[in-house]
This record gives C-alpha cells, structure tokens and sequence, in this order.
C-alpha cells in the first residue's frame, strides 16, 4: 500500500493538533525516541516549565511522566516548599490538594505546619539526582522539622539542614528528637483514602508499631524502606480516570507489624551482596532513556509550555 505525501502530511497534521504540537515538532519527537541515547534525566531535568494540558500522569512512579503538571505555591498558610534552586515544586492537583489539606489538619495534632521536599520536575521524569521515583507528579517528601513560626529566606531553605530521627550511626534506633506528634501527623497522612502508601525508615515504623494506639489498621500503608529517617514520602493512587497511571500493589491489609517489619532488623537487608571472583566484571547500567518511557512521554518532552 502506498500514500501520498499530501495524505502522510495530514495525517502528522491531525497528530499534532490532537497533541497541540507542530509537524516539525513530531518528526523531532520520532527521531528522538527512536535514536537519542542521550538519558532522560538530562532531557527531563533540562526542562524548566510545564507542558501544556490536562494533568494527566503516564506511567509509573520510577518509569514515566506527567502532563500540564501545577506547581505547589512556595508559600501557603501551613506549608513552605524547600530547595527551591531545584524546581520541584510540581505536580498532580489531586497531590497538591492533598498536600494542603494535610497542612490544615496538621494543625489539629499539634503540627505547626508542613516543609515540602521534592514533590516531581515541571514534567515529571527522571531527575539527575535525588530520587528514582516521583517521576508522575504523584509523590511528594514531607520533611520530619516542623515549619517554623516565620517565612524562612530563599537562603534558609537552600542551606537547612535535614533533621534525622536516628540516633548518629544507628541505622535503627530512633532518637529524642522524635515526638507523639511526628507519629500524628504520619497517621493523619495514612488516613487519607487517596494516599496509597507511605515511606518511613525502618526504625520509624517500629516505632509506630510500638506507641501508636488509635487506628492501627492504617499502619499497613506506612511502608519501612532504607532512607526516608528526616522526611517521609506520601504516594498517591492513580487519581480516577487516569488510565495511563500505572497502579502499584495494594499495601497488606492490617498494621503489618510482623515479619516484614522484622527482615529489616536482620543483617541481610544490610549484607554486601556476594561476589563471584570467577565472574566477568558487570557492565555499567544502562541510562534510562526517552524510549524507555511511555511513549506519551515523547509528546510532554516537546509539547510548548504552558503560560499561566
């Protein structure tokens, strides 16, 4: 079967109006995907605004990206973003919703108010650094420091440091920095229906294990994983109707403060993995590049950004 190049043009025409992208702009975008070995973090982290269209995420939380993400105000009544330098700051509107909500409530356990960490880039994407996931505006870090009772400068918020709940090279031990109301504004979180998990180190679950006396059955959401010991990590579900959102499994049903809680406190998620001496030294991996994504991803690299 053979067509005419006035049939091949309309048909890339009809494409770019559908993805509001120009016939040059689509043929990049095939050669791009198709031939750019360049990684995706760098083309992604390149990228300083939002593409245009409905917030729609493609993907999954470590493999994908988001269209027409928003950004989270810098400031709010509850919330000051942090690290600005980054430009993080972006993300779903349900996340950013649910962000703000948390900041009130917060103020009913005694929290004066929230510092946000990396929430994902203005399209999602991998990053250069810091993360593997939060790549489909779905993801945000809630640092575990209060907010403080003023603004902080654009300097403070580049320069403050982390505020660990361990004790100084005890992976596993909590320190006296923790308080009844760090374990409050956790569970506040977990008691979202629309927060889908939440990362904590290790340590901090136990500890919740151990003190928390209300609703434990929310306990199952709070996920112990290395890291994660000044700041947790809310994930959301796939907002409804984002059929392009890849779900992740459902955490376990009850507190889950058995067994996988235990393995971490065993020496073999720490063990150096064992080495073949006889084995062929292991190429380097891989980089993540613009193929390797939902192909949606191409579109949301090259779409314009969106003015607002």
């Amino acid at each position: 079967m053979t067509f005419s190049l006035s049939r091949i043009s309309g048909a890339w025409q009809m494409a770019g109006a559908l993805l509001g992208i120009s016939i040059s702009a689509l043929g990049a975008l095939s050669a791009s995907a198709a031939d750019n070995p360049k990684p995706a973090k760098e083309l992604f982290g390149a990228v300083n605004a939002p593409s245009t269209g409905i917030p729609t995420p493609y993907g999954f939380y470590a493999k994908g990206c988001i269209e027409g993400a928003q950004a989270l105000p810098i400031d709010g009544p509850n919330w000051q973003v942090m690290r600005l330098s980054r430009n993080r700051n972006w993300g779903h509107p349900a996340l950013l919703s649910t962000i703000q909500k948390l900041s009130r409530d917060g103020a009913k356990d005694g929290w004066p108010g929230l510092l946000i960490g990396d929430i994902s880039q203005p399209r999602g994407g991998p990053m250069k650094n810091g993360h593997a996931s939060h790549q489909i505006g779905l993801d945000a870090d809630i640092w575990l420091t209060p907010m403080p009772n003023r603004r902080l400068s654009a300097d403070e918020r580049e320069k403050m440091p982390f505020t660990s709940m361990l004790e100084p090279n005890k992976f596993l031990t909590i320190n006296d920095k923790w308080t009844p109301a760090h374990a409050r504004i956790i569970m506040r979180a977990a008691s979202y229906p629309e927060i889908q998990r939440i990362f904590v180190n290790p340590a901090i679950k136990k500890k919740l294990c151990e003190t928390w006396t209300g609703d434990r059955n929310m306990l199952g959401k709070v996920r112990p994983i290395y890291g994660h010991d000044a700041h947790f990590h809310i994930r959301l579900a796939c907002p409804a109707g984002s059929a392009n959102c890849k779900e992740q499994a459902s955490t376990p049903t009850g507190d889950d403060c058995g067994k996988n809680l235990a393995w971490w406190f065993t020496k073999e998620p720490w063990a150096a993995p064992k080495k073949d001496p006889n084995a062929p030294p292991p190429k380097p991996p891989k980089p993540v590049t613009l193929a390797d994504l939902p192909k949606a991803c191409t579109a949301v690299l090259a779409s314009p950004a969106a003015t607002r």
